[in-house]
Formats: structure tokens, sequence, C-alpha cells
């Protein structure tokens, strides 16, 4: 069975992008294997600390090696993706030995797809900036372009904290989960 590993770009106890993440592994059920990345601990990119690897930062490696794919889910910080979510894609890219720059990396060729809660852009920027991150040529994330979903939160969301999804919402989320897993096969 196919494992998906989802990435929260929200470090937030209640943030809406989990709670959207969750609705999507309801929706995903049985056809896969759903786990979460705990990336909280991952310190800041230092070139100082890179060799050896902060265990922190070896234990996602490997947790994004041993699945088949990714699932991100973000909010949009300033029309772009979280710092600390770039902070881990930066770990993610740089070299397992130091100099070997021909050793694959733990995210190259990883299928990748995103979705995000947020305003009024409903996360657009965000997806758009990390998409053209994980697919510089040293990344080389297989992100699946189409179908993305954006989730522009209602007022009671921001209010209350209460994400309520519309069943529009909720369709759009359904093709992209059966889009998904067709695509990592």
């Amino acid at each position: 069975m196919k494992k998906i590993l989802f990435i929260i770009g929200s470090l937030r106890k209640e943030s809406f992008n989990k709670k959207l993440a969750e609705e999507v592994e309801q929706m995903i059920g049985e056809r896969a294997i759903v786990e979460y990345l705990d990336y909280s601990d991952v310190p800041p990119m230092n070139q100082d600390i890179e060799f050896p690897a902060p265990e922190a930062v070896k234990r996602v490696r490997d947790r994004v090696a041993e699945t088949n794919a990714l699932w991100i889910f973000s909010p949009e910080y300033n029309y772009s993706y979280p710092g600390h979510l770039k902070n881990l894609f930066d770990w993610l890219s740089r070299p397992l030995v130091s100099g070997d720059r021909k050793t694959p990396l733990a995210i190259n060729n990883k299928k990748v797809t995103m979705s995000g809660a947020g305003g009024a852009s409903a996360t657009s920027k965000c997806r758009e900036k990390l998409t053209e991150l994980l697919t510089l040529p040293f990344i080389h994330a297989d992100v699946m372009q189409e179908p993305q979903t954006g989730i522009q939160l209602n007022t009671e969301a921001w209010t209350e904290g209460h994400m309520i999804l519309t069943d529009a919402q909720k369709e759009k989320l359904k093709i992209q989960v059966d889009a998904f897993l067709q695509y990592i096969g």
C-alpha cells in the first residue's frame, strides 16, 4: 500500500491547515497509509552544523525517503510560504555527505501535491512559489500541478476558529484526492 506523508505548513496547534489535512485523511480512507511529519524541532539551516546532520534532520530525511508521496497543506504568509516550511526544504535539498552532489536526496523525484486554507487568495501564491521551489533542478520533486485545492476561509473561521468546508470545497478536495492517488500509482 502506498504511503503519503502529510506536511503541515503551520506549526499552530489548532491550524486550519492541519484540520484540512485531517479532512483529506478521511477522504483517503483505506486507499493509502497517511502519516504526518513532525519537523518542529528541525533547527535553522546552518552550514556550521550540516555535517554530520542534526538528529532531527536525519529523522526528517528518513521519513521523506521512506514514503511514496508528500502532500503539503500550507497557509500563505505574505504571498509566499512560511519560513519554517522553507527551512525544512532547505535541509532536504542539501547533500547527505559533504561534497557529494551525485547521491540522490530524499526528496528527489518524490511525488507531491499541495492544498491550503487561508485568506482571499486561497493560498494560490504559496502553492505557486512552493511549486517553483520544489521543481528546482537540484530538488527535482515531481509536483502534480493540477488539481490543487485552495480554500478561502470564511469570516467565522477567523473570528471563531472553526473551519467549515462547503460542499463545493469538499468536492474539490475529493477530486484532488482521487487524482493524487492515481498520480502516485
